[in-house]
């Protein structure tokens, strides 16, 4: 009945020792996986029929192939069973510690690689800067912003208290370690459960410096980690991935709250962990407005813990109508999937107890299966059946689903029209060298790549200036939603004032604000992306014409294709916590301490600014510094591939005259063949 397990040798960390139903929902990436060896077989076999310029571009690709990594981000509260999920999906039983509360201070990005692949293991980890750590110490961290800007001087004080005393614990911990620590990056060649709880896990005081078995103790460096990296052969996964576990959403001091931001933004698709007993409370709306910005396709709500439901099959009904109510009436991703699963259960089957599963969470398991059997009585292994009720293999398949179709499949055919262009280049190549003079150009070859040059460097700065005209015009769209939008509140303040006086608590939601933003920067990113394809248009157009202009009919069959725009990440900078989101101690603590209704206005006014400041700066600035990167980089990547086929043409025309009786060399007879079935491969992946 129990699963068998092993004890990895290396990680001291328990692994499932029979795999065979853990890649269960993963058929489409491991589809997807042949599809890439395939391609990149396709490319192993273009470098060697091409010439050496395009090779270089052709390595390129490969480069670009082998780092494609789909990742996915792991939200929800402290203590929602985030990490024992992503044990379960990793099939490493206790890869991650999930008994420490809370353990996951960081955000930790898991790497997996298939096993069969031998990929690189190791662990990363970097430390807080001076300026992060002093932001934490000083203000207290976000939390301790919002309180002195609320003039909350009592809850203020308790923050401090809190954060010195950590400070203290870690200046303990690392004696004059301490300040030299600051920004610096520790990395391994290895690890194992010691190391992580040394790192990632916030643990107990111990002594001291120069105690040389307390460098081993839990937490040693938790408290300065910014993030961490895991590297790590995985089994269970047929394709290389990314899970990435974040501090909780409740986390005390939100003092990773952007870094958490971040890891969203890095990922195009998200997981939300809620647990069933309190399945999107009050707590959690910070997460809501997190995940407000993203797309209904790029969430998963996994609902964790029906283990502990007393009638799992008819309450799962009830919690994902309320969740659905909370997400329409918080303008969240209404049409997120939802799956529901018991991240402890699937513990169990990984660690071959299920004989010791205890009654409660028993109960609920045989009240599932009755209500979807119709029975008790299983037709496979107890481990194969709790395995799927566990939801496991429905997430996997959802986050298999999402990583090819949104990421995998344009990777593939953006990659596959580059080296299309490529590989009919090659043709041309050939025919330029047979015809020789039979074409007579109106330019040299010398003007043809000074006029590319000039190509390129035009469609570069068109393509900027026209970025930055519509950045210019969305920064004032968003600073008049800001400016308006404080003009709003302002003014409901007085109107309250006027009619209900100082002594009731005024309350103003911030969520129309962000609402605008958001509709902004959509309109931004939509007029972006359909400038930068006109621009890849363009470069395109004069390229062809060049390339025609200089090398007449024998180009004609070279496949150029129009670059992809690359996508608008998701503006989940809006996300961020401002004061307006605490209708509790908070506010009350500035409206009380505020009198007069000058005093308010000025006051609730310089509160606001300060409050939004940050994520205004975020999403005018480095957001739309990320959008023109992005294109820019795109753009350049055409012409560079492009460059390459112009060289390999100039060449080759230097070449020609003495090349007639090239097709009949069997030598030569066997590359075309080769090339053409290359190209036929090629093929698959754009049509």
């Amino acid at each position: 009945m129990d699963m068998e397990v092993e004890i990895d040798p290396a990680t001291n960390i328990r692994a499932s020792a029979r795999r065979t139903n853990l890649r269960s929902g993963m058929e489409d990436l491991a589809a997807f996986a042949k599809k890439a060896a395939d391609l990149e077989g396709a490319l192993d076999r273009l470098a060697d029929l091409t010439g050496e310029e395009s090779r270089r571009s052709v390595s390129r690709l490969k480069s670009q192939l082998a780092a494609f990594e789909p990742s996915v981000t792991v939200l929800g509260q402290v203590k929602s069973g985030k990490t024992s999920l992503i044990n379960a999906m990793t099939g490493w039983a206790d890869l991650l510690p999930s008994d420490v509360n809370p353990w996951t201070s960081v955000v930790t990005s898991l790497h997996l690689t298939p096993a069969s692949q031998n990929g690189e293991t190791g662990a990363r980890f970097q430390f807080m800067t001076e300026d992060e750590w002093d932001r934490l110490t000083t203000k207290g961290g976000r939390i301790g912003e919002l309180a002195g800007r609320a003039g909350a001087e009592g809850e203020l004080h308790k923050i401090r208290d809190q954060i010195l005393s950590m400070r203290d614990k870690s200046r303990r911990r690392l004696g004059r370690n301490f300040e030299l620590l600051m920004g610096q990056e520790h990395e391994f060649g290895y690890f194992d459960k010691n190391m992580l709880e040394r790192y990632i896990c916030l643990g107990d005081d111990f002594d001291v410096e120069g105690n040389a078995s307390a460098q081993d103790e839990q937490g040693r460096f938790a408290d300065i980690t910014r993030s961490a990296e895991l590297f790590l052969n995985c089994h269970t996964v047929p394709f290389r991935m990314c899970l990435r576990d974040t501090p909780g959403v409740n986390d005390t001091f939100m003092m990773r709250e952007m870094v958490t931001i971040k890891a969203i933004r890095d990922s195009r698709v998200c997981v939300v962990v809620l647990s069933a007993g309190q399945a999107l409370t009050s707590v959690d709306m910070a997460l809501v407005r997190m995940i407000a910005t993203l797309k209904s396709r790029e969430v998963i709500i996994f609902v964790n813990r029906i283990d502990e439901l007393s009638d799992p099959a008819n309450q799962m009904i009830e919690i994902e109508e309320s969740i659905r109510r909370t997400l329409k009436k918080n303008d969240g991703p209404q049409d997120a999937q939802i799956i529901f699963g018991s991240a402890y259960w699937a513990g169990r089957v990984l660690q071959g107890e299920l004989g010791e599963m205890a009654d409660a969470n028993a109960d609920a398991l045989l009240n599932l299966t009755e209500a979807v059997l119709g029975t008790t009585n299983i037709g496979r292994s107890p481990s194969a059946h709790v395995w799927e009720l566990s939801g496991l293999p429905a997430l996997m398949q959802a986050l298999s689903s999402q990583f090819v179709l949104s990421l995998g499949e344009p990777c593939l055919r953006k990659i596959a029209s580059s080296a299309m262009a490529i590989a009919t280049s090659q043709n041309a190549v050939r025919t330029v060298m047979v015809e020789g003079d039979d074409f007579s150009s109106d330019v040299s070859m010398h003007e043809i790549r000074t006029e590319f040059e000039r190509v390129a460097e035009r469609s570069l700065t068109q393509l900027k200036a026209s970025m930055s005209e519509i950045f210019a015009e969305y920064n004032q769209r968003v600073d008049r939603v800001h400016e308006n939008f404080i003009e709003r509140a302002t003014h409901s303040l007085l109107s309250h004032l006027e009619v209900y006086g100082a002594e009731h608590v005024w309350e103003y939601d911030p969520s129309g604000l962000r609402l605008l933003l958001r509709s902004a920067y959509s309109t931004m990113g939509s007029r972006a992306r359909k400038e930068a394809k006109a621009s890849y248009e363009t470069a395109v157009s004069d390229t062809a014409h060049l390339l025609y202009r200089g090398f007449g009919p024998a180009v004609e069959g070279i496949q150029l294709s129009v670059p992809s725009v690359p996508q608008i990440p998701s503006p989940v900078t809006l996300g961020q916590t401002i004061a307006l989101d605490f209708n509790d101690s908070w506010w009350a603590m500035w409206w009380r301490r505020t009198r007069g209704y000058q005093a308010f206005t000025k006051q609730f006014q310089e509160l606001i600014r300060s409050e939004t400041e940050d994520f205004m700066t975020q999403i005018k600035d480095a957001h739309t510094s990320t959008i023109q990167d992005d294109f820019l980089e795109e753009l350049r990547g055409f012409l560079d591939e492009q460059k390459a086929i112009l060289l390999d043409l100039v060449t080759g025309a230097h070449r020609s005259g003495g090349a007639e009786d090239m097709f009949c060399d069997r030598a030569e007879q066997k590359r075309n063949d080769a090339l053409n079935e290359t190209l036929r491969s090629l093929e698959r992946y754009i049509t």
